[in-house]
């Protein structure tokens, strides 16, 4: 049986999503491609991200990050947040804290 890889996205994600300009969401898809195609391409972080990867990508001349966790035994991909590196860790770990 072969079981496709199934993508989700917090609403946090989708929050910023809607701020984004569609030029950027052409980025922003790109990428996500990238990551459904092999999710070990972003960093494994540590301490209380220790379950997170980021991954820094060029969308429309900035390197703005992308926070997803992956699950492979469900083969779940869940897109956390996206922004710039400015208070991206805080937000991301106060994020992850309400959801807890």
């Amino acid at each position: 049986m072969d079981r496709q890889l199934r993508i989700f996205e917090t609403p946090h994600f989708q929050r910023a999503v809607k701020r984004l300009k569609a030029n950027q969401k052409t980025d922003l898809d790109i990428a996500i491609k990238k990551i459904a195609d092999n999710p070990a391409i972003g960093s494994l972080k540590k301490g209380n991200l220790s379950h997170v990867r980021v991954y820094k990508f060029n969308m429309v001349g900035q390197l703005p990050l992308l926070a997803y966790h992956f699950e492979a035994k469900e083969l779940i991909l869940e897109l956390l947040h996206v922004g710039s590196h400015e208070n991206f860790y805080r937000n991301l770990e106060n994020q992850e804290r309400r959801r807890d």
